[in-house]
């Protein structure tokens, strides 16, 4: 029997979103904002995102910025939580750029503080 082993490069990553500590998703309430055009290539860069094709994320701060060329210039914002977990911050445009990824850093460091304060037990 023959058998296939992917490439090394062929890496894929499990696609969650960033919860706040009243259970609310940033990500979805973003998402749930968007036309059905920009929806639809939001849709297709996380599919990207999840078969391993970061080749549009720029990393800064400790969060990634997928870029979108379309439209109003759509950003995700992002991080790796370990090798292999994508968590999805939230999104904006070009237009709020900065303020975007002011709030997705606060919040990315919100998130660690929290995971860090349940392994601790606390």
């Amino acid at each position: 029997m023959e058998t296939y082993t992917l490439p090394l490069w062929s890496v894929s990553f499990q696609i969650k979103e960033l919860l706040l500590a009243d259970g609310n998703s940033p990500f979805a309430g973003w998402f749930g904002s968007l036309e059905a055009v920009a929806a639809a290539k939001v849709r297709v860069a996380v599919s990207r995102m999840e078969q391993g094709n970061l080749s549009n994320v720029e990393w800064f701060r400790g969060i990634g910025e997928y870029k979108i060329d379309w439209g109003p210039g759509l950003r995700i914002y992002l991080a790796k939580d370990g090798p292999k977990i994508i968590i999805l911050i939230g999104g904006g445009t070009k237009k709020r750029q900065q303020q975007d990824i002011d709030q997705a850093v606060a919040l990315w460091e919100d998130y660690k503080r929290r995971k860090a304060s349940i392994r601790q037990g606390k």
